[in-house]
């Protein structure tokens, strides 16, 4: 497994960089649970915006191990719920959130009112991605 190069880290920025749409696996138990989320790809890392009292959050809080699946990758990483939409230390990344999801953030499915708002960053670990007849076995972690 190779860590995480310039070229397989363009590859995630062209297809993820922006609103994607990714299958999310947390356990509950023994029993594992799937959806599909909204996230954005920056820095090893995806961005989630969601609410802390759903079941994925109360998943992710008793085991922080996810899955994820995306257009021609699957990786693991650790679910970290950064808080908040709106506190101070998460202006940088909601700003680019904003952006992000610009198609449909205003639509009134999130209240950014309620500090239950919050962000989801699913730091990778691992992962498979195929581009163009090339696998890359990719270690996120230094």
């Amino acid at each position: 497994m190779e860590k995480l190069n310039k070229e397989s880290e363009d590859i995630m920025i062209e297809r993820f960089g922006t609103d994607s749409i990714i299958a999310l696996a947390t356990l509950e138990g023994n029993m594992p649970h799937v959806r599909s989320v909204n996230a954005h790809y920056e820095n090893g890392a995806f961005y989630v915006i969601t609410y802390a009292q759903s079941n994925k959050m109360k998943q992710i809080e008793k085991n922080p191990n996810v899955a994820i699946s995306g257009d021609w990758f699957t990786a693991h990483g650790k679910g970290i719920n950064l808080g908040y939409f709106g506190k101070e230390e998460n202006v940088e990344i909601a700003e680019k959130l904003r952006e992000a999801f610009s198609a449909w953030i205003g639509n009134g499915h999130n209240d950014f009112s309620d500090v239950n708002t919050c962000i989801l960053c699913i730091k990778l670990t691992d992962g498979v991605l195929f581009s163009h007849g090339t696998r890359y076995d990719i270690n996120f972690t230094e």
